[in-house]
């Protein structure tokens, strides 16, 4: 399971993030009180272990800087947190490594993600980036959660809930982890690390003797079969 600190401005705040745990940051190119510029984002970049993954999010942005701005500073991935179009996300996610294409909860499309060429969904609040909790059984429209990227209102005390819920791919997180807009906390980015390995770790377990049981209730049903 991924779990996403977005909103990174600089390059503590980055190495922390994955120090404590985290597989994925995030940069913000949008207006935000988090918007960083290329070339923050480049000198932080190559500090990063390379099996980090790094996202550029955007917001409505021309779909050639989007593609400019992933490839020249060598990110992993663009996460697209507008309106985009499908004919835009679709040019864009064949110039990029990968495309996550945002959308608010209960958006007619969130079911339909790949048509706009994306590999992950990632599902919101009703104003994406805004931190506020929405209902997660509108996240339920994605069947395939092993594609699903929460966000919206997490912290450290609601994320072991939505990922017994929802058992999604990984959980994003900005806000409740600050310290202050676009200063991350170190006491809430472990807290909420903590608990996100914590709940993936009950699910994986729950996982492990579902399957356990049910091969013993297969091999015992060989084991008549033969005696008979």
């Amino acid at each position: 399971m991924i779990v996403k600190i977005c909103g990174i401005t600089n390059e503590a705040d980055a190495l922390l993030s994955v120090a404590l745990g985290a597989d994925a940051v995030g940069f913000v190119f949008a207006p935000s009180p988090r918007q960083v510029s290329k070339a923050v984002v480049g000198e932080i970049v190559h500090r990063l272990p390379p099996e980090v993954l790094t996202v550029g999010v955007f917001r409505n942005e021309s779909p050639k800087r989007v593609v400019e701005i992933v490839n020249s500073l060598g990110l992993r991935a663009a996460q697209l947190h507008g309106e985009e179009s499908v004919t835009d996300s679709l040019w864009v996610a064949e110039r990029i490594p990968l495309l996550i294409k945002a959308f608010p909860a209960g958006h007619p499309m969130v079911s339909r993600f790949e048509e706009y060429g994306a590999r992950w969904v990632l599902v919101d609040s009703a104003s994406p980036g805004s931190g506020r909790v929405f209902d997660w059984s509108l996240a339920e429209g994605v069947t395939d959660h092993s594609k699903l990227l929460v966000s919206g209102g997490l912290n450290y005390s609601n994320v072991g809930g939505i990922i017994e819920l929802l058992h999604p791919l990984g959980v994003d997180v900005s806000s409740s982890v600050e310290a202050e807009p676009g200063r991350k906390d170190p006491m809430r980015l472990r807290a909420f690390i903590n608990a996100a390995r914590t709940a993936q770790a009950a699910v994986e377990s729950s996982n492990k003797d579902e399957s356990t049981d049910s091969t013993d209730g297969a091999e015992l049903y060989d084991w008549q079969d033969e005696e008979l």
